[in-house]
């Protein structure tokens, strides 16, 4: 199945997470007795920086699978960021929402999947196009 977005987010930022940050060479039980020497951020200034260039997006599909992108997902997109060669974009193509790899390729535009099953989508006139953000972030359970 191609990987699609399954439904976008806005950012509220009135609510922050902040934690602690251990060091991963130092035992957690000691650093966590001393938590007054422990540094940590807000999720929010690493993942959010500017609230009103990013969107959420959650994913469905198995197409970007061989970038760790999976049905499910939440990805952290910057609206913002002008897309590269090798970038992984939220594209809109013909009104549907896509996950894709952007390449340019003799001035040509392709949207590859990062699954071997998926063929690229070369984009032609005919097709109504449009890249939505760049994806910066890939939030997704371990298990």
């Amino acid at each position: 199945m191609q990987m699609k977005v399954k439904k976008m987010f806005g950012i509220n930022t009135s609510y922050s997470f902040e934690a602690p940050v251990f060091s991963a060479s130092v035992p957690i039980r000691n650093a966590a007795s001393d938590q007054a020497r422990v540094p940590s951020f807000d999720l929010n200034e690493f993942l959010v920086p500017n609230p009103e260039k990013i969107f959420l997006v959650r994913v469905i599909g198995d197409s970007m699978i061989d970038e760790n992108i999976f049905s499910a997902d939440i990805l952290v997109v910057d609206r913002d960021e002008t897309p590269e060669n090798g970038k992984v974009v939220i594209a809109s193509l013909n009104g549907e929402a896509a996950v894709k790899t952007f390449r340019m390729i003799d001035d040509i535009p392709y949207l590859y999947s990062a699954n071997k099953n998926f063929l690229p989508i070369e984009i032609d006139e005919y097709m109504t196009f449009e890249i939505q953000g760049i994806v910066k972030h890939v939030i997704h359970d371990m298990y």
